[in-house]
């Protein structure tokens, strides 16, 4: 017995409300800017600078040990993560303790670091620092400038990629959910004040993808609908199409869903920012893909007196319920 979340002939008309939908994101992205103008957003260390103690221990490392005996010198955001490397022995246990810098200096003064130091060899005596190095503002900014570079150069592969494979208006829908969605991850960081890091750069990279993946499933359909069903509106085929899909995606975004929720609780604030940076970009891609994507090409139109058929129109698995 399969378990089915969407039956396999569903018929919703996503476009009864389509004013509603696009109405209920701009307020969205409105609140965003807003936020963003008058809190902005909460950077990480990767972005304001600070600086970086590398330790070695012969004792395991605990984190959470680590981070709650430097909590204790209020010296702001602190960062603790183990290193790994295959050459060490169980004697060499490696951490990397990064401290934001403080207000009015870039980095930690010398009676901060012997105070870090004390604190930390109060877990064990014998341990080690390695090296002591600072970030200061200028490559923070450089960082964010590249962070941003990375955000911009992927949009916009994904517009040319989409240009090629169907044509321009299915490219703008498509780079329209994906803007829609990097705007309202970013505001809803700046909202809440969740810590806004390189981590959570990479976290938007993969939303991109991710929401890229659904909104090319449904286009698939919907061109190869468009070429089944000529005498049909336009919107018919985009109901049709979305229907089609609407188990798949749902699945899809749902078993992911589940990965990331057990992440989320479980796997600690080192990486929470990514999990809940992709929790809220699984939601609002596949929002936009339906709701966004689809809803742009209904309005631009689109090209339907194609001189042949395409022998590689449609997804195969794109009406599969996992």
């Amino acid at each position: 017995m399969r378990l089915r979340m969407v039956k396999d002939d569903t018929k919703f008309d996503f476009f009864s409300r389509w004013k509603r939908w696009v109405g209920i994101s701009l307020m969205l992205i409105v609140l965003g800017f807003v936020s963003l103008g008058i809190q902005g957003l909460n950077f990480g260390i990767d972005f304001r600078g600070g600086t970086t103690i590398r330790t070695e221990s012969a004792q395991p490392i605990d984190v959470a040990t680590y981070r709650a005996k430097l909590q204790s010198l209020n010296l702001g955001d602190v960062s603790v993560n183990e290193v790994f490397d295959p050459s060490f022995g169980p004697d060499k246990n490696v951490a990397m303790i990064r401290i934001e810098a403080q207000k009015g200096q870039e980095s930690l003064s010398i009676e901060d670091i012997n105070r870090v130091e004390a604190v930390l060899q109060t877990i064990d005596p014998q341990m080690k620092f390695l090296s002591v190095e600072s970030v200061g503002p200028k490559v923070s900014g450089e960082l964010i400038q590249t962070a941003i570079l990375a955000v911009v150069l992927a949009i916009g592969a994904v517009l040319i990629y989409i240009w090629l494979r169907f044509e321009w208006q299915f490219a703008l829908g498509a780079v329209a959910a994906l803007i829609h969605d990097v705007l309202l991850t970013i505001g809803v960081f700046s909202v809440i004040q969740m810590k806004f890091d390189l981590s959570t750069i990479a976290a938007l990279l993969t939303i991109v993808g991710y929401s890229l993946n659904d909104t090319v499933v449904v286009f698939d359909r919907v061109r190869e609908n468009l070429r089944k069903y000529k005498k049909k509106a336009l919107i018919e085929v985009l109901n049709l199409s979305i229907n089609e899909t609407l188990s798949r995606t749902i699945m899809t975004s749902f078993t992911t869903l589940l990965a990331l929720f057990a992440l989320f609780a479980l796997g600690g604030d080192v990486i929470r920012g990514f999990v809940f940076a992709m929790i809220w970009g699984i939601i609002v891609g596949t929002y936009s893909s339906i709701f966004i994507a689809s809803t742009l090409l209904l309005y631009m139109g689109v090209k339907r007196d194609w001189s042949r058929a395409d022998a590689n129109a449609g997804n195969n698995y794109a009406n599969s319920d996992p």
